[in-house]
């Protein structure tokens, strides 16, 4: 039996962090989906096709990983698309607390496991966050993207 699990996010853009994250990943489960959260109360800057777009294109030769978007919960969504994990990153000891409530609360309502990788140390500064706000005032972020990415797609 395989084992499946999804990688939720906004993703907005995907970062040499996720990056990092579905690569150790592969080691841990055979399939993954890279699934985008669409929350309408956040403004992105990307469209989510546009990421799903972006993704699909740096994972185009990896019959391992998928990419869609949802907006349901996302144990939903994992049930939905037969995974019993969830993969999460934390950064830091902020981060924890949070991942920790909603893994226990996803665990208790659904039984879906989530297993956190964290996050290797050279990448802890890099968040979507910054790397948008870089592209809004015109910045290179080709360090902070996986190679081969295409933001202009």
């Amino acid at each position: 039996m395989k084992r499946k699990a999804i990688f939720p996010g906004t993703f907005d853009p995907f970062t040499i962090g996720h990056y990092s994250l579905v690569k150790r990943s592969l080691k841990l489960v055979d399939e993954i989906v890279i699934a985008i959260g669409i929350n309408d109360a956040k403004k992105s800057y990307f469209s989510p096709e546009k990421r799903i777009e972006m993704i699909q294109s740096l994972y185009k030769d990896d019959n391992r990983i998928t990419v869609a978007s949802y907006n349901c919960l996302t144990v939903d969504f994992a049930k939905d698309n037969g995974a019993d994990f969830i993969v999460r990153g934390i950064r830091s000891v902020n981060d924890f607390e949070y991942e920790k409530t909603i893994a226990d609360m996803n665990r208790k309502i659904s039984g879906v496991e989530t297993f956190i990788l964290f996050t290797e140390p050279e990448l802890t500064h890099v968040s979507s966050t910054i790397v948008r706000e870089l592209l809004k005032f015109d910045h290179d972020v080709s360090q902070f993207i996986p190679e081969g990415m295409n933001l202009n797609i």
